[in-house]
């Protein structure tokens, strides 16, 4: 049986290992063997990395993933939209798998919050078999049961794992926290969250969008994407200056919609200050347990706010990712934010060049 090598974050802010598994026998029922073509790099590897998720280590990280199909199990004919299915497929699917029997899968339609979700390049130990469940390797096993979406001809991969799980994120949180026609944003963020939560809310009719972060390379690529405004984080230093440069921004009221995309705690309450009366927060880029804030809630009551969390995302919203990427010219912008493309045994490069936003966007071509 022939070996297969995939990156494995054995420690805690450790070099990632590369090691070599057993190939995986047939498919059983449902389930489906594909060799990886690239492996989105996502901030959430990052935290991942530096232990800030409880999860299982070793792992082989990545859940943004692109690959092309080459064993089926018995069962296993159509992807998630009823289209057929047969190995040379390229495909991606979506990152994790809920079981539809707990209480938030069932009775409070809360499916991203399932009790027994468990996620690719994340919930799963790399010393247990099947072993190979993350992307950053030559082939993952996926399970029955899991989102598969073949990819349309014309659609690039780059532009599928440019866009990776940022889009899918994005397009979750703005549904809990709607942009309507006509309104006013602020993005705090011009990772690739930031830029995802930027063109879904362009898309979905904001006549205003203004984008704070930085580097100077990220922002241009915000402006690329349709930033009205960029506000550079490190030039405009102190909360108090970027307050002021936002307000001039929205024309001295603040944003109908603040979305927070940065990650870091200390965002949540200077993105506070961006709303208007009566607008809407969303947090978004608080996945990992990055730390706590000091919070003053008479802000929120005293500015009438609405505060949204949102956690992943569904195969819906994979869908509709798929959909805007290839009916816009969306893919070309999101393809284009692929900067850096790195070698399998060079991942745990790839892994740091991310950490330290070097990057537009990071991938892994095993």
């Amino acid at each position: 049986m022939s070996a297969v090598r995939a990156a494995v974050l054995a420690q805690f802010e450790q070099p990632l290992e590369i090691r070599s598994y057993p190939e995986p026998g047939a498919p059983g029922p449902g389930e489906a063997l594909a060799r990886v073509e690239m492996a989105g790099i996502c901030g959430t590897d990052v935290h991942l990395w530096l232990g800030q998720l409880a999860i299982p280590i070793p792992v082989v990280l990545g859940h943004e993933t692109v690959g092309r199909m080459e064993t089926l199990g018995p069962g296993l004919e159509k992807d998630w939209r009823g289209r057929p299915l047969q190995p040379g497929d390229r495909v991606t699917w979506a990152s994790s798998i809920i079981c539809g029997e707990c209480y938030y899968c069932r009775q409070k339609a809360q499916p991203t919050r399932c009790l027994n979700r468990k996620a690719y390049g994340i919930s799963y130990n790399a010393d247990e078999p099947p072993h190979l469940r993350g992307g950053y390797a030559e082939k993952i096993l996926l399970r029955a049961g899991t989102a598969i979406f073949r990819i349309p001809d014309e659609l690039p991969t780059e532009a599928v794992v440019g866009a990776g799980c940022a889009l899918t994120t994005a397009i979750h949180g703005i549904e809990r926290a709607p942009v309507n026609w006509g309104d006013t944003v602020v993005i705090q963020g011009s990772g690739p969250v930031g830029l995802a939560a930027l063109a879904v809310a362009l898309q979905a009719g904001a006549t205003r969008a203004i984008v704070t972060g930085g580097p100077a390379h990220r922002l241009e690529r915000a402006r690329e994407f349709g930033a009205h405004v960029t506000i550079d984080v490190a030039a405009a230093a102190g909360l108090a200056e970027r307050r002021r440069q936002v307000l001039d921004a929205t024309g001295g009221y603040g944003a109908d919609v603040v979305i927070e995309c940065v990650g870091h705690p200390d965002a949540v309450n200077e993105g506070l200050e961006y709303c208007r009366d009566g607008g809407r927060f969303l947090v978004l880029g608080q996945y990992a347990d990055a730390g706590s804030i000091s919070f003053n809630p008479h802000t929120v009551t005293r500015k009438q706010l609405q505060m949204i969390g949102s956690w992943g995302f569904e195969p819906r919203h994979v869908d509709r990712a798929l959909g805007l990427l290839n009916e816009t010219g969306w893919k070309h912008r999101f393809a284009r934010q692929i900067t850096h493309r790195f070698a399998l045994d060079r991942a745990d490069e790839a892994l740091q060049t991310t950490r330290q936003w070097i990057s537009g966007k990071t991938v892994i071509v095993p």
